[in-house]
């Protein structure tokens, strides 16, 4: 059977990986991988993190399987950490959430979710999006369709094109939005434009979905909140994709959660059980160790105030590169304006130049991105 297979093309992002490692320039630079890298280019373990795992590792929880959805400590972390302590959703049990192995994980089984309960519903995705969010949504069988996002113009947000597109997406649709940090194009709503966007699935009736992978790596835990917690005070349905990746530097744990927000604790439960339908027939059951360590960061004082401290400095060195960036630009001679730069959030840029430019930095001077 195998050997009538065609070669499957290359991930545009881990092939970029894989030709950067076989390049044998020794000043080679990797802009492909969104992960974050400290002054010495090593992806630093969290001094925060190394101490809650030695906490799990003194409590021997053992190595029993999980429940479906994951740990019921995690969960209501997550919840609390995305919503507030205090949020109506939070305080009346509308909110159900399952630990999923990383963000991926939870909008595959979203997809999936949808695809069983809703199999006409339409998934529309901002242009541009993450690579994989089209490959995700496409596998589990969903019709994927666009709405205008990025200006290439004013290197910003085209908003009054957004918003009309929007206008359009019938109530039978789902509509994934970006929390804070968007990738590929680090431009975000402005919280007056998130108001609007909202009035909008308000009139329309599309269930709002959010991929919320970068909340701290923006302008802070609370302020990239903003928007998911604004949907939330006012639409009856979501879903919330989120990912503890980026934030406490757990790449390769694969800690994620998809959190659903029904109308009553009573319809959001019976949401729930469809949900764990979907991880049953797909992973079964959650890993342990990388949750274990975010709940107990999350749910110790002093741990939280060192990792919230040390979230910061990653935050602020991604904003101080940007703004070193823009002036050793300058200081060059460069001519062209790229300050906008400086305006993007996250990890992520969209630098305007074209594709013949960016595969001369590849092949001249080994910038991979």
């Amino acid at each position: 059977m195998f050997e009538v297979l065609e070669a499957a093309p290359p991930d545009p992002i881990l092939g970029l990986t894989e030709a950067f490692k076989k390049d044998s320039n020794p000043g080679k630079i990797n802009l492909g991988a969104g992960v974050y890298k400290d002054a010495r280019g090593q992806t630093p373990t969290l001094s925060s993190v190394r101490k809650a795992e030695q906490r799990v590792l003194e409590a021997n929880p053992g190595k029993a399987y999980l429940p479906i959805s994951g740990a019921p400590e995690f969960a209501t972390a997550t919840q609390r950490l995305m919503l507030g302590s205090d949020h109506k959703v939070v305080k009346e049990a509308r909110a159900q959430t399952a630990h999923t192995p990383g963000g991926t994980g939870a909008l595959r089984v979203a997809a999936d979710f949808i695809k069983q309960n809703y199999p006409k519903a339409r998934l529309w995705l901002s242009d541009p999006t993450w690579e994989n969010h089209v490959k995700v949504f496409s596998a589990a069988g969903l019709e994927v369709l666009k709405y205008p996002y990025y200006d290439a113009a004013s290197k910003g947000l085209a908003f009054d094109a957004m918003a009309g597109a929007l206008s359009q997406v019938p109530a039978t649709d789902v509509v994934l939005l970006h929390a804070c940090c968007h990738n590929p194009s680090g431009v975000d709503p402005s919280l007056d434009q998130w108001k609007k966007i909202e009035a909008i699935r308000a009139k329309q009736g599309f269930l709002p979905f959010f991929d919320f992978a970068y909340q701290g790596f923006g302008d802070g835990l609370e302020e990239d909140a903003q928007a998911v917690r604004h949907f939330a005070d006012h639409a009856s349905e979501m879903l919330i994709a989120s990912s503890y990746s980026k934030n406490f530097g757990l790449y390769n744990e694969r800690v994620g959660a998809l959190t659903l927000i029904g109308a009553s604790a009573e319809a959001a439960d019976r949401a729930f059980g469809h949900v764990k339908l979907s991880v049953r027939a797909n992973y079964s059951n959650p890993p342990s160790h990388g949750a274990s360590v975010v709940t107990t960061i999350l749910n110790d004082a002093t741990l939280r105030a060192e990792w919230e401290a040390e979230l910061r400095q990653m935050c602020g060195r991604i904003h101080q590169m940007r703004e070193l960036f823009v002036k050793q630009l300058a200081a060059a001679g460069i001519k062209q304006d790229f300050s906008f730069i400086t305006k993007q959030k996250g990890m992520f840029s969209f630098s305007g130049l074209s594709r013949a430019q960016v595969d001369q930095l590849r092949e001249r001077f080994a910038v991979y991105a």
